[in-house]
């Protein structure tokens, strides 16, 4: 089969799913069967094309022309293709896990929840395959849409109100900020098209780049650069598959997935930096990156603390765009991969320790781990990989990003990253220490407390250990980083 049928079914078939979900509503095996189906043929799809992007095959396609300069295209490049492959792969685990998760807590309206997944996940696919800032732009804000009615699931007014933020922020920033970014972009430079070096050389006077990049990047609410930041928070209030793998992966990924695609194909980082269009952005990244782990600290409710976990590790990212080298722009776009399996690890424990029991609190977790180690163990792992400690593939990322950092000689920005890691420790890995070494509280007993259901374990052990594989073998997604830095 043609790359570029392969491209439309893995964004199709989601679509596909959605529509057959909702008709199964009153057959819960055969509604979950379909979504580990569609799942499962998506995450083979995405290999598949990573396959033939390696081998030298370069799919493009234009679907719709809009206007001059404008049109509706799918295009796959070795950034995208990470993006998609991290995405793609991860919906599958998370399906297993919402499965055991989802029955285990009783949850209401199920139905809903698996068809705006799906659709949630198509639009996260046509993202990463966007060929123009037009289509990208597009199914960035059909993910926020689509995503609004699981942040809102359980809902109650906390919900609603989260729900409120979530689409206030994201779309007010998108329309406000990105909206207009694009429109100046177009104007200046005639297209909108992803160009590897960019399209706005010798189009764009360079003392107004820095203000059309900070367009661009407070426009792309889902970076969650402060102080954009408050709606993933308070989209914590999403049941904990929903956070897992669209408030950790394809949500909050898709934002600096699109601050990546600007850095590399729109404005190119030559120009950046001949420029000078990032020199102030970086201290807000650099502020968000330890500012958030302050915070991280604070929290006592467990998925708080790792939602501002991911605020700062999302910086990382942005941090790596910014800086515009090549080295520095490899670190940031594998770190869009060694993040996603970490942190989702760390989401699905959450939801583990959620379900078997009862418990949302770290203050409430002494000894736990004595009772649930499948679940602390993977706990464990997924905090050294963030932390970026061997052998964890969250080393990788951080190795090439502090690289980057010191081939500009900008030390505070180093000493960032180092004061991050640390911060990284004292926020994450007490929460381990606690669940294993810890007294239980005073007449608390943990005998009738058991490991999750096994879709649940199944899925936080499958991405645990991988995020100890890809310290050994990062090759897949080493490779498309950098073959995305050097304009291949």
């Amino acid at each position: 089969m043609e790359s570029e049928w392969l491209i439309i079914l893995s964004i199709l078939l989601p679509l596909i799913a959605s529509v057959l979900i909702v008709f199964s509503d009153k057959h819960p095996n055969l509604r979950e069967s379909i979504t580990l189906v569609t799942a499962s043929l998506v995450a083979i799809l995405v290999c598949t094309l990573a396959f033939r992007l390696q081998a030298g095959e370069i799919p493009k396609m234009e679907l719709l022309d809009i206007a001059p300069g404008i049109s509706l295209s799918l295009y796959i490049e070795p950034l995208g293709m990470l993006f998609a492959l991290v995405a793609g792969t991860l919906w599958l685990v998370t399906s297993i896990y919402a499965i055991g998760y989802m029955r285990g807590h009783h949850e209401k309206n199920q139905t809903r929840f698996y068809a705006a997944f799906a659709i949630a996940i198509s639009s996260t696919l046509a993202a990463a395959f966007a060929g123009n800032m037009f289509t990208l732009f597009l199914c960035y804000e059909i993910l926020t849409i689509s995503t609004y009615p699981l942040v809102t699931h359980a809902g109650t007014p906390e919900a609603k109100r989260s729900g409120r933020i979530y689409l206030g922020i994201l779309l007010g920033t998108s329309i406000g900020f990105q909206l207009l970014a694009i429109l100046i972009t177009w104007s200046v430079a005639g297209t909108l098209d992803f160009t590897h070096g960019g399209i706005l050389a010798g189009k764009l006077d360079p003392a107004y780049a820095g203000i059309l990049y900070a367009l661009f990047v407070f426009g792309v609410g889902k970076a969650a650069i402060m102080p954009f930041h408050k709606w993933l928070p308070a989209a914590m209030v999403a049941p904990t598959p929903v956070s897992a793998l669209l408030h950790a992966v394809a949500v909050v990924k898709a934002g600096v997935f699109t601050i990546l695609k600007v850095t590399i194909y729109i404005f190119g980082s030559d120009f950046i930096l001949q420029a000078g269009a990032s020199d102030w952005l970086i201290w807000f990244a650099a502020v968000t990156i330890l500012l958030a782990s302050l915070i991280a600290m604070t929290k006592d409710n467990l998925k708080a603390r790792l939602a501002y976990s991911t605020v700062s590790q999302l910086s990382y990212i942005v941090l790596g765009a910014l800086i515009a080298t090549e080295i520095s722009i490899q670190g940031a776009s594998m770190h869009i991969a060694m993040h996603a399996f970490a942190k989702i690890t760390l989401f699905f424990a959450a939801g583990a320790i959620l379900v078997a029991a009862h418990k949302t609190d770290i203050s409430q977790m002494h000894g736990l781990g004595r009772a649930m180690p499948i679940t602390f163990t993977a706990f464990t792992v997924a905090s050294l990989s963030i932390i970026g400690l061997p052998p964890f593939g969250g080393m990788w990322s951080k190795w090439y990003l502090a690289q980057g950092v010191v081939q500009t000689e900008q030390w505070i920005l180093l000493a960032v990253l180092m004061i991050s890691s640390l911060l990284n420790i004292f926020y994450l890995l007490p929460i381990a220490i606690r669940g294993f070494f810890a007294k239980p509280h005073t007449g608390e007993q943990y005998t009738e407390i058991k490991e999750a259901p096994k879709p649940m374990l199944i899925a936080l052990s499958v991405t645990a250990l991988a995020s100890i594989a890809l310290f050994f073998y990062p090759d897949p997604f080493y490779n498309l980083a950098a073959s995305a830095a050097k304009g291949h």
